[in-house]
C-alpha cells in the first residue's frame, strides 16, 4: 500500500507515532463499533475532545479516520476537517450550558436585536437558505415582480412559525416586499439554529433556539411584541400562540392589527374562541413518509392506527396506503368516518385495536387522545407519534413515573421501558413528527409560504373596513394563482377553455374554475 509522505503541516504540528499504540485497542473497543462510530461513543469523544487533541495530534486523528474508512491513505486535509469538526462541536457543547438569554451577541452590523444560539453559524445557515430558494420558485417570482413596487412598505409583521430554511425564505421575501418583521418560533424542536443565525446576521430580529424551555418560549414571543416604539399591524401565526399572547398581555395592540394569517386548524379554533381574527390560510402538508425515515421501519404489512380522518389524517392514511400498510382509523365525525370507509380504511375504536397495531399516529388537534391506559395495552415495540399540531394528543406526562425507564436511542426517538421489559417507541416526545424528526419537502412548503405572503399583501392593502371581524378562507382565485406560479417549474402547459366551454359550465375564462367548497 502506498503511504503519503508527511506534509509540512504535520511536521510543523508534530507527529506523535508513539501515541498510536495507546489509541489502538482502546479505540477499537471504545470508539469503533462495526466499522462506524456509535452515537454514544461520539458523545464520549466530544466530552473528552480537548484533552485528547492535546495528546493524539494529527497522527491520532489520521488513525481514527483510517479505521472509520478501513484505509489509512488520507491527507492532512482530512485531519484538519475532522479536527475542526470536533473543535466546533466541543465549543457548541460548552455553549449549550449557557442560555442564549444570558449571552450578548451582535451581528456584523453591530445589531443586538435578536436572541439565538450562535451568530457564528450564520454562514452555514445562509447556504441552507440559498438551497431552499431553489425549491421555492413562486416566492422568487414575487420578489422579482416587486422590485419596483413594494406592496408591504409600512407593514410591521410579527410572526410565530417554524424557524427553518423555508420560513427564512418567506421572511426575507416579506422584507424584500417592504415589510419590517420580528419573529419567534412556534415549535421548540423544529428550530434550525444555523438558519436563525443567518436571519439575525441579515438584520431580522429573530428570537429562537432549538430546545427552548417553556419559559424561554414565551419570553421569545414577548420579545417580538414588547418593543418600545414598534407596534405590529399584521400577524403571521402557526398555532395561535402569538395572537393569544397579544390578546392576553397586550390587548391594546389589537386595535392596530389589520389582520392575522393563520396556518393551522388548531390556531383557527383558538380564534373562534376569542374572535380576534380576520383571515386565515391553510395548506395541509402530508408528510407521513417522515415516519419511515425517522424509525427505519418497513411499513409494508404493518398495522397502523390513525386517530382522526380530517385533512391531516387523510394525508397520513393515503401515504400509509401507498406504502402497503394495513390502516385503521378512529373518528368522531360521521361524515369523515364515512369518507374513511369509502376510501377503503377500517373504522374502529381505539380500545378495539390498540393491542394489535404496530404504529399509532394522532392527527386530531385535540387533547388526551392516547392515554396511559392505552399505552399500557400496546404491544411490545409499538411506535407512537403525533401529526396533529400540538403536543397534547399523547399523554406523555403520564409516562414520567418512577417505574418507567426512558432511554434515548437517537435524536427524537425514545424507548419507554415498562417493568416487564415491554418497550414503547415514542417519537419527538409527542410533538409534531414531520418537523421535529425530519422536514417537509421545501417545494410543498413553498405553496404554504406563497399563500401566506399573498394573504398578508391582501390584508395590508385592503380598504378600511374591507374585512369584517370574522374568519375568511383563502379565496379560490388566489389559490389557483399560487398553483399556477408553481406549475412553471414543471414546464407544465395548462389547457385553455374555449368561449363555448366557458359558457356551458358557467365559469370565468380566467378562473376560478371550481367552487370554494371543492377539495
Amino acid at each position: 500500500m502506498v503511504r503519503p509522505q508527511p506534509s509540512v503541516a504535520s511536521s510543523l504540528l508534530g507527529g506523535c507515532p508513539q501515541l498510536l499504540p495507546r489509541l489502538g485497542a482502546p479505540c477499537d473497543e471504545r470508539v469503533i463499533a462495526c466499522g462506524t462510530i456509535s452515537c454514544l461513543n461520539i458523545q464520549y469523544f466530544y466530552h473528552n475532545a480537548c484533552s485528547w487533541f492535546q495528546k493524539i495530534g494529527f497522527c491520532g486523528i489520521r488513525f481514527l479516520i483510517s479505521v472509520m474508512h478501513k484505509t489509512d491513505v488520507f491527507t492532512d486535509c482530512y485531519c484538519i476537517v475532522i479536527l475542526h469538526f470536533f473543535l466546533v462541536h466541543t465549543q457548541e457543547s460548552l455553549e449549550d450550558e449557557v442560555s442564549p438569554r444570558n449571552k450578548e451577541q451582535k451581528n456584523s452590523d453591530g445589531s443586538k436585536d435578536f436572541c439565538i444560539k450562535n451568530i457564528h453559524q450564520a454562514a452555514f445557515g445562509r447556504r441552507e437558505i440559498e438551497i431552499a430558494e431553489l425549491e421555492m420558485p413562486a416566492l422568487m417570482i414575487l420578489r422579482k415582480a416587486a422590485q419596483g413596487e413594494k406592496p408591504l412598505v409600512g407593514a410591521r409583521i410579527v410572526g410565530c412559525t417554524h424557524i427553518t430554511a423555508h420560513t427564512a425564505v418567506l421572511m426575507e421575501t416579506l422584507s424584500a416586499l417592504g415589510a419590517q418583521c420580528r419573529w419567534a418560533a412556534c415549535n421548540i424542536y423544529s428550530i434550525q439554529n444555523e438558519v436563525a443565525a443567518a436571519l439575525a446576521e441579515r438584520g431580522v430580529p429573530v428570537f429562537a433556539w432549538k430546545g427552548e424551555s417553556e419559559d424561554d418560549y414565551f419570553w421569545c414571543i414577548d420579545s417580538c411584541v414588547n418593543v418600545e416604539g414598534w407596534e405590529p399591524n399584521l400577524i403571521l401565526d402557526d398555532g395561535g400562540d402569538m395572537t393569544h399572547w397579544i390578546y392576553k398581555k397586550y390587548p391594546q395592540l389589537l386595535k392596530n392589527i389589520k389582520g392575522i394569517v393563520e396556518e393551522s386548524v388548531t390556531g383557527v379554533h383558538r380564534y373562534q374562541e376569542t374572535c380576534v381574527v380576520e383571515i386565515y390560510s391553510i395548506i395541509f402538508l402530508y408528510a407521513c413518509l417522515r415516519l419511515k425515515r425517522t424509525t427505519d421501519v418497513t411499513l409494508s404489512g404493518k398495522q397502523v392506527l390513525v386517530c382522526g380522518y380530517g385533512e391531516v389524517g387523510k394525508g397520513c392514511c393515503a401515504a400509509l396506503k401507498g406504502l402497503r400498510a394495513i390502516v385503521y382509523v378512529t373518528e368522531v365525525d360521521p361524515i369523515c368516518a364515512l369518507q374513511a370507509c369509502m376510501d377503503g380504511f377500517q373504522l374502529a375504536r381505539l380500545n378495539e385495536v390498540i393491542e394489535m397495531v404496530d404504529i399509532v399516529i394522532t392527527c386530531t388537534g385535540n387533547i388526551n387522545v392516547v392515554l396511559r391506559e392505552h399505552l399500557e395495552h400496546m404491544k411490545n415495540g409499538c411506535i407512537v407519534c403525533n401529526m396533529g399540531h400540538s403536543n397534547t394528543e399523547i399523554d406523555v406526562t403520564s409516562l414520567m413515573t418512577p417505574e418507567l425507564t426512558w432511554r434515548r436511542i437517537r435524536a427524537h426517538v425514545d424507548h419507554i421501558i415498562w417493568p416487564d421489559g415491554k418497550i414503547i417507541v415514542l417519537l419527538a416526545e409527542g410533538r409534531l413528527l414531520n418537523l421535529s424528526c425530519s422536514t417537509v419537502p421545501v417545494y410543498v412548503l413553498s405553496i404554504t409560504a406563497t399563500t401566506q405572503v399573498l394573504a398578508l399583501i391582501e390584508l395590508f392593502n385592503a380598504p378600511e373596513r374591507g374585512y369584517k371581524q370574522d374568519i375568511y378562507v383563502f379565496p379560490r382565485k388566489m389559490d389557483e394563482f399560487v398553483a399556477a406560479l408553481h406549475l412553471q417549474n414543471f414546464d407544465a402547459h395548462l389547457t385553455e377553455l374555449t368561449d363555448e366551454q366557458v359558457k356551458y359550465i358557467g365559469v370565468n375564462k380566467n378562473g376560478p374554475f371550481k367552487p370554494s367548497y371543492y377539495r
